[in-house]
């Protein structure tokens, strides 16, 4: 199985404005995430959680160490990586099923191609047709995730990245998307990890959660999730998840 990502002695430092320090957000990060596992990254604001995520997907150059995904250098953006970010920045100006058959445009593949793979995703992240022909504009909060996860699977990447997608929803939607995640991680057998805030999040989605340290960001702990599968949020009340939700919180005020 493809999608084996490991992250060696990574460094990302920012300049600094005018005259300030040089920024440093990630300074020694190690870790390895398997194929087709599910990873949840935690910490404090700040501690370059979403700059590691960028540095997976290609979109920024460590000042030291390297990314490799299944033994080769991530050097730029990559098609065997899809993201979805906090926002789900879809163009406006296209509908629902023109911004997630847009990397299949840039790919060069035939229209025929696109409607049917488009078909597939509708199926794969449950978007129905009328979403398809509204614009960003007309959507729910929860739509245009919907659709923004549907683009980034487009080309059916080894890798899902995900930086906190969920965060702006209610309780209850993010809940059924959590489970939703689970059952796409089933189907598409892609890596994904996930930076979250959300403790319960973190128990309930990954296989394994890491948490890092303040700036400048390292890993500070790698807790498994024991919880067996298929996963449910009745089960995030069960014994083990209480006693590794207070795990991974120690871990976050010892750092913090």
């Amino acid at each position: 199985m493809s999608g084996d990502i490991r992250l060696d002695d990574l460094a990302v430092t920012f300049p600094g404005r005018k005259d300030a320090e040089p920024h440093v957000a990630l300074d020694g990060l190690d870790l390895t995430i398997d194929a087709g596992r599910i990873v949840a990254i935690i910490g404090p604001n700040g501690c370059g959680k979403s700059t590691a995520l960028r540095a997976i997907a290609g979109l920024l150059v460590p000042t030291r160490g390297r990314v490799t995904l299944d033994g080769s250098p991530i050097t730029g953006p990559d098609p065997r990586i899809g993201l979805v970010f906090q926002e789900p920045r879809l163009l406006p100006w296209r509908s629902g099923a023109a911004n997630i058959t847009y990397p299949l445009e840039l790919a060069g593949w035939s229209p025929e191609r696109r409607d049917a793979r488009l078909l597939d995703l509708a199926e794969l992240v449950r978007i129905d047709a009328s979403a398809l022909l509204a614009h960003p504009g007309e959507m729910s909060g929860g739509v245009r995730q919907r659709v923004a996860l549907a683009r980034a699977l487009a080309l059916e990447p080894e890798v899902l990245l995900l930086d906190e997608p969920f965060s702006a929803l209610d309780a209850l939607t993010r809940e059924r998307f959590d489970l939703e995640l689970l059952e796409l991680g089933e189907r598409s057998a892609a890596t994904i990890v996930m930076v979250t805030h959300s403790i319960p999040e973190a128990i309930l989605v990954a296989d394994r959660v890491v948490v890092m340290s303040p700036r400048p960001g390292r890993v500070i702990a790698e807790i498994p999730i024991e919880s067996p599968r298929p996963r449910t949020i009745e089960a995030l009340d069960a014994a083990v998840a209480a006693g590794t939700a207070a795990e991974i919180r120690s871990y976050l005020e010892e750092a913090a």
